[in-house]
């Protein structure tokens, strides 16, 4: 009997641990579904973003000063340094993560692509649209700041198309401001790796927007946001 007795007591113990097992396991579920959780990952990229920043002031490729640390960094900060270019980066993450699907890698990729073809016309030829390409870039964060603003899931023939060309626009003007000191192909390299992390950054924010109510009218007054902003770098405001 007691025997016995100490055998469901045993049994008790085990199902009890294996019940509160289960609670940690939904506990954790919820926690990485929660906006704290995903707030704390977007605040490890922005981390990221300041301390490349912070390596990279000195350098300060908008000017072409020397690159103090080395080619790839100076490519890597550099989209993170020009507003302009990180916030149309953002955006074209944020409308990728509005239309779902496969478009949260397509739109961003088409993007990429094309700014890499664009940064290897400009490097060779950086007079051609110098007049030129200022203007698109401040049309791309208003443009896609409207979207935002707006709220409107785009078509992806239509977003696939005006990424690729801002891409291109971006990536001229990334070419065009390599410093002769650097090596082409890893500034490049860099620039381009920049430019996927912040539309990854664009798509975790565009996706917590629509996890939560509360996310959509903050995004869209982030839009609205750009818009402004596109339209200061338009008018050389900014």
């Amino acid at each position: 009997m007691t025997a016995f007795s100490g055998f469901l007591l045993r049994k008790e113990l085990n199902m009890s641990r294996w019940d509160s097992m289960e609670v940690d396991r939904e506990v954790d579920e919820d926690a990485r579904s929660s906006p704290q959780y995903l707030l704390s990952r977007l605040l490890v990229m922005v981390c990221f973003f300041s301390w490349a920043m912070a390596l990279s002031l000195p350098a300060m490729a908008h000017e072409g000063q020397v690159i103090r640390f080395g080619s790839f960094l100076g490519g890597l900060t550099h989209p993170v340094l020009g507003l302009d270019h990180f916030l149309a980066m953002v955006s074209v993450g944020i409308v990728s993560a509005f239309i779902g699907g496969r478009a949260i890698w397509t739109v961003p990729a088409t993007f990429v692509g094309a700014m890499a073809l664009g940064g290897w016309i400009g490097s060779t030829s950086p007079e051609i649209f110098a007049g030129f390409v200022e203007w698109t870039i401040a049309a791309s964060v208003m443009l896609l700041g409207g979207v935002i603003l707006l709220d409107r899931r785009l078509r992806l023939p239509i977003a696939m198309s005006a990424v690729a060309f801002f891409g291109l626009s971006h990536g001229y003007a990334h070419g065009s401001e390599i410093p002769e000191i650097a090596r082409p192909l890893v500034y490049a390299g860099g620039f381009l790796l920049g430019t996927a992390l912040i539309h990854l950054l664009g798509v975790l924010i565009g996706d917590m927007a629509r996890r939560y109510p509360r996310g959509r009218p903050l995004l869209r007054g982030v839009g609205g946001v750009f818009v402004v902003a596109g339209a200061l770098f338009l008018f050389g405001g900014l």
